[in-house]
């Protein structure tokens, strides 16, 4: 049976098409509607008729990533896409499209894609980052994506960033704390950190390229992003101490961000004292920024989590 993904993000929306081996089969993206709910379930539900039509009456699964989570009563919470909050997606979307639908935090979907065919295949454990718009993370236990009965599993990116060393602005978030590591790793957290430091509106993709130019002020930026990213991540290895953390979302595409960090992150990992190396991996996710939409596409292999 073929199955349909569709990511749910905060400036696009993807759905992909794949067949029984993981072969693509279709793939669109469209922009995502802002702050109106209505807007972004009829664009969600277009997509998703769209990539069924595509496959002319086959039976097909529909599963759908969110930047957020599905609470016991079917409401989605935690969502930096902040229309979703609290609104009945997963069933607005199953009576609009006719059929049984999966949805999953979209970190989750990351996990789930990297641990079936991904950098994460065959690895007890997987720690699967999204650095985006949004920091998350889901985690793949033997291929398994964890979710916890709090729907909590992987919610890094609402953790305190670690080990403050005074140059840490406590910025607010959006769930009502300050000095979230989300408000620091994110891509706009990134270009806000250098638009205070430098002056100056420069997205975190355009800070990587000046960067990558010798421009100073944006390597000023890109290298604290860099030593707060590798505490971030030595506190997921002295938690979890998973095989491979798995780096998906639009900063994963910053190459020297594989290097750089696991250099970085030794001296906040717990060795006691002994002088060998950190066995963790740190790998973009192998299917690129389309290793989401094909989790979600996945969901459908995963057992139904308890309720």
């Amino acid at each position: 049976m073929h199955a349909i993904g569709v990511d749910v993000g905060g400036t696009k929306l993807e759905a992909v098409v794949l067949d029984a081996d993981g072969r693509e089969q279709w793939r669109e993206r469209c922009p995502t509607p802002r702050a109106d709910y209505a807007a972004t379930l009829q664009a969600i539900v277009a997509l998703a008729e769209r990539a069924r039509a595509s496959l002319r009456g086959a039976p097909c699964t529909l599963g759908f990533g969110t930047p957020g989570s599905v609470s016991r009563d079917g409401l989605m919470k935690n969502c930096n896409s902040t229309q979703l909050n609290g609104q009945p997606l997963p069933g607005d979307l199953s009576a609009r499209l006719g059929q049984p639908v999966r949805v999953a935090n979209d970190a989750n979907c990351l996990a789930m894609s990297e641990a079936t065919d991904g950098a994460g295949a065959g690895c007890d454990v997987a720690f699967a980052a999204i650095l985006g718009t949004g920091v998350g993370a889901g985690i793949a236990v033997h291929g398994r994506v964890l979710e916890g009965p709090n729907r909590l599993a992987g919610e890094w990116g609402h953790l305190p960033l670690p080990w403050a060393d005074g140059d840490d602005p406590r910025w607010p978030c959006y769930c009502g704390q300050t000095g979230c590591t989300e408000t620091l790793l994110s891509g706009p957290g990134l270009a806000r950190d250098h638009a205070v430091r430098h002056g100056g509106a420069a997205s975190a993709a355009q800070i990587a390229e000046r960067a990558a130019a010798g421009d100073a002020a944006a390597e000023d930026t890109l290298a604290r992003w860099e030593r707060r990213l590798a505490r971030a991540l030595a506190q997921v290895i002295n938690l979890l101490d998973p095989d491979v953390i798995v780096v998906g979302g639009g900063l994963s595409r910053i190459e020297r961000t594989y290097r750089t960090v696991p250099a970085l992150w030794t001296p906040w990992i717990f060795t006691g004292g002994l002088h060998e190396p950190v066995r963790t991996r740190l790998l973009p996710s192998r299917h690129g920024d389309a290793s989401g939409v094909r989790g979600a596409a996945w969901l459908w292999r995963q057992p139904v989590p308890a309720t």
